[in-house]
């Protein structure tokens, strides 16, 4: 799309030097309840060498924001992130946890939002200025030691996020997007689109491959199903019954309810790879299904992170578990190839204005969608 430019976007209004500028946010304020999203004027940031500061134009709800704030990735958490949702017994265990699990303590307060749709509107000195006015994707898995390590550091869990009407990031995270897709139906892929990218190349999914893609219709298992048949495999996935003819729609081969026996309905050793986000009482099943030499590929465990293993089917069928958090670095240039291509399409189920967080989030937990929520920020007219 045409990049705007830098005087029509208003920079020298929001650029490093104007230290009295505000702007609209939602600050988590520590581990809780919704009463911990605080929609509020803070300032905006300042952004410093090999930086960016980008008008947040859409921002999608993730199950890592609700993660975070209830403190579910501290592993002296056991429960799904469902129970943590509604039992006040486990709201109040989370709370005292402090930890955060997320690779160190949780910054509160702080802005979140993982994923981000913006327009460059600043580059700190000696950056590229041809960057300014520019649609962009940021990839909020950041591999902070270079790609030779594992270490990495999220937007919205270790800093800033996009829950914000701007939002600054390393240059490096930013990537151009050219295509008509509109602004929220980008602010769906950062971190659904780039989890399950990042687990079907992990996994080496491939032509003729048989996958088989729990919580489907979620937004990373929505997105895997896309992501998977692009690579030409055959594809089944898991749905709740109410859903299972939209993600019939999304591309699967076959879908079938999560309330069925897996291994009654696919039969034993009829899989090649599995991605799983979603653990708790069906984990067991999923390995059970699996080939000789099959892959497990798993970045999440809504339904529970404490499963039951059978060893004997790990290491008697010579399976591979493969944990996905640290994004390679042909994954997110490779999805923004796809979006420009229109090999995938966007999944956007509904979109919210910001300061409607705490509606967007409870009706993201009753989990009664498919595809993704995503926030849109006031216009940058309303920034003080």
């Amino acid at each position: 799309m045409k990049k705007e430019n830098a005087t029509t976007l208003g920079r020298d209004r929001f650029d490093i030097g104007n230290s009295r500028a505000t702007m609209k946010a939602v600050v988590t304020t520590g581990n809780g309840g919704y009463e911990k999203l605080d929609y509020r004027d803070v300032p905006i940031p300042k952004i410093a060498s090999n930086e960016v500061l980008l008008q947040v134009l859409a921002a999608g709800v993730n199950n890592t924001e609700i993660n975070t704030r209830l403190g579910w990735y501290s592993s002296r958490v056991t429960t799904s992130t469902e129970a943590l949702t509604t039992g006040e017994k486990e709201k109040q265990e989370a709370q005292t946890q402090g930890d955060g699990g997320w690779n160190q303590a949780t910054p509160f307060p702080f802005i979140q939002g993982t994923d981000c749709c913006g327009r460059v509107v600043a580059v700190a000195p000696g950056g590229d200025e041809s960057l300014v006015g520019a649609r962009v994707l940021v990839r909020p898995c950041m591999r902070s030691s270079g790609w030779d390590l594992l270490e990495n550091i999220w937007m919205a869990s270790d800093f800033d996020g996009a829950f914000a009407q701007f939002v600054k990031v390393p240059a490096t995270e930013v990537f151009p997007v050219n295509c008509e897709w509109s602004d929220a139906e980008l602010g769906t892929v950062p971190c659904a689109y780039g989890t399950a990218e990042n687990m079907v190349h992990r996994a080496r999914v491939a032509k003729g491959d048989h996958v088989l893609i729990a919580g489907a219709s979620g937004g990373v298992g929505s997105a895997a199903v896309q992501l998977a048949k692009r690579r030409g495999a055959f594809v089944t996935a898991i749905s709740g019954t109410a859903k299972i003819e939209r993600v019939r729609a999304i591309g699967a081969d076959q879908v079938i309810s999560r309330d069925d026996d897996i291994v009654d309905r696919l039969g034993e050793k009829t899989v090649d790879v599995v991605v799983d986000n979603v653990a708790g009482s069906g984990f067991g099943g999923m390995l059970k299904v699996m080939k000789q030499g099959g892959r497990f590929v798993s970045s999440g465990a809504i339904a529970g992170p404490i499963v039951a293993l059978d060893m004997r089917d790990f290491y008697l069928k010579d399976l591979t578990l493969i944990g996905c958090t640290a994004w390679d670095e042909p994954v997110f240039p490779n999805l923004v190839s796809y979006i420009e291509k229109g090999e995938i399409v966007p999944l956007l189920a509904k979109t919210f204005p910001l300061e409607k967080i705490v509606e967007a989030q409870r009706e993201f937990t009753d989990k009664k969608h498919v595809g993704k929520f995503v926030l849109i920020p006031p216009s940058i007219d309303d920034v003080k």
